[in-house]
């Protein structure tokens, strides 16, 4: 099995600075789901309870339990507080970095915005030889998904092609600003399909041929469904387990 890729260095985002108070919280909560402290089914303590354990303010609180619902770890049932809706595997914090998993998912919402309508764009505007690069990239991924190898490079430059594709510089310079946080990710999401079946890595290849499929026929609407469904699903896909 392919081991972890270190996130690059340099760049710009959040994976590359100190994380803020809330996302520390978020983390430590998250932590104590996976680790089993909070068991899937169980009701948190209440707010104040955490504020006094967590030693923040209940609006620090409150900012990280939002992500956590977000997420779709935790449930918020009316009068009755927050409950633990699923806990993700601990493979997750083996290959992200501390303190980056809440940035990790807003660089997921992030990437759904932007390349979603790179994508749409992307359709209409593509050259011939532009598509051939796009899938001579999917050839190499095949060949990487059958040898059970990371593939975090070439999947980066599947995504980086289309963008460059939507004939707007702004697409591309967009994701460079945040090349460190989208590689961090991938890296995360790539290797946790590895730990999976090896379906789970097919699925994802799937994706990427719907993508290309749609640009293929210059299917703008369909270019930008299939990207937003794909990150969408990689976001969700950060989060699966018991």
């Amino acid at each position: 099995m392919a081991t972890a890729q270190k996130p690059v260095a340099g760049g710009q985002g959040a994976a590359s600075k100190e994380p803020n108070l809330s996302d520390r919280v978020y983390e430590t909560v998250l932590s104590k789901i996976m680790e089993g402290e909070f068991p899937v089914g169980s009701k948190l303590p209440t707010e104040h309870a955490l504020c006094e354990q967590l030693g923040v303010s209940r609006p620090v609180l409150r900012q990280a339990l939002k992500q956590l619902r977000e997420d779709d770890v935790i449930v918020s049932r009316q009068g009755s507080g927050s409950f633990v809706r699923r806990r993700p595997e601990t493979a997750v914090l083996d290959f992200a970095p501390v303190g980056s998993i809440a940035d990790i998912q807003r660089t997921f919402e992030f990437r759904s915005a932007i390349e979603g309508e790179a994508a749409f764009l992307a359709a209409t505007r593509r050259s011939d030889a532009q598509l051939a690069k796009m899938k001579q990239i999917l050839l190499e991924l095949d060949e990487i998904v059958a040898k059970g190898d990371l593939g975090v490079d070439t999947d980066e430059a599947f995504h980086a092609a289309i963008c460059e594709a939507s004939d707007n510089q702004y697409f591309s310079a967009a994701r460079m600003s945040m090349k460190t946080n989208i590689i961090t990710g991938l890296n995360l999401t790539r290797n946790l399909s590895l730990t999976k079946p090896h379906e789970r890595m097919q699925l994802v290849q799937a994706e990427h041929y719907a993508i290309f499929e749609a640009l293929e026929r210059m299917d703008a609407d369909g270019a930008r469904r299939a990207m937003r469904l794909h990150i969408d699903n990689a976001r969700r896909r950060v989060f699966e387990g018991g």
